[in-house]
């Protein structure tokens, strides 16, 4: 039996994906939460701040955004879920007028005993990724297990494990289990190099699920190229405004250069 008491660790995990392209940020950041758990979603872009909004799909009502009654938002781009139920399992993502679209978020609510605690997105190759056992119950007097691929990786009366530097060889489905209670869902944890960050996702599965995980993101390189699409023309017609206007203005002095020429030979001829 157990009876150490769980520390957690303070560190954040930073996902170089959304420090350029928009992105779907969960608050807390973890992919799977018991029932009647409460969630923030946020859609975070560092260009434009408006015309985004959190949008999902799950399996018994399709493709729906928040405001059509499974969440309420405090402003267009962010919604929260009061009371989640496993109903509300599903896809997540950030999607604006125009049809753009963030990166996907799987997100699974359960009426397990057991959650595994793992980052809502991608981490980056190298990062330290930290990973919490939670129970509904007393947590001090469980024993943790940590599974990665079906295999026993930890156990401890914590309920966290360090992946410390995670590489490619750390991608798989975790699961974890708490004695008496059994096992969580299963998350599956992808690591990519800053190369290679454009097709990513962390899917949440269930641990006897024969799916693979899916890499998904609808917006690598097309929102750059809208920019630049967007950007170009303006830039291009400054460039042609600055040359008429400094061929304009030699034309004036040649003109009137040619005037004052002029006017010295009628005065010589005067």
């Amino acid at each position: 039996m157990c009876f150490s008491v769980s520390r957690r660790s303070d560190r954040m995990l930073v996902t170089p994906l959304c420090l350029m392209l928009t992105c779907l940020q969960v608050s807390p950041d973890r992919s799977q939460f018991f029932r009647y758990d409460s969630i923030s979603l946020n859609c975070e872009d560092p260009i434009n701040t408006t015309g985004w909004k959190v949008k999902r799909r799950t399996s018994d009502s399709g493709v729906r955004p928040c405001y059509s009654g499974w969440g309420y938002s405090s402003a267009a781009s962010s919604c929260t879920i009061g009371n989640t139920y496993p109903t509300d399992t599903g896809v997540y993502w950030c999607e604006s007028d125009t049809g753009e679209r963030s990166n996907e978020v799987n997100i699974t609510i359960t009426d397990r005993a057991v959650i595994l605690e793992s980052p809502a997105m991608p981490v980056s190759e190298g990062a330290d990724v930290v990973l919490y056992c939670k129970a509904e119950t007393n947590s001090s007097k469980h024993k943790y297990n940590f599974f990665k691929d079906g295999r026993l990786l930890r156990s401890n009366c914590s309920g966290e494990m360090t992946i410390l530097g995670a590489s490619e060889s750390d991608e798989g489905l975790y699961t974890c289990s708490a004695a008496g209670l059994g096992e969580s869902e299963g998350s599956w944890l992808t690591v990519f190099s800053d190369g290679n960050n454009q097709h990513v996702q962390l899917t949440s599965l269930s641990p006897t699920s024969s799916a693979l995980p899916t890499a998904s993101v609808s917006f690598p390189g097309s929102r750059l190229l809208c920019h630049l699409i967007v950007g170009i023309p303006y830039l291009v017609s400054t460039i042609l405004l600055g040359l008429i206007y400094r061929d304009r203005r030699r034309a004036t002095e040649i003109v009137a250069d040619q005037r004052k020429n002029l006017d010295v030979i009628m005065e010589r001829i005067v």
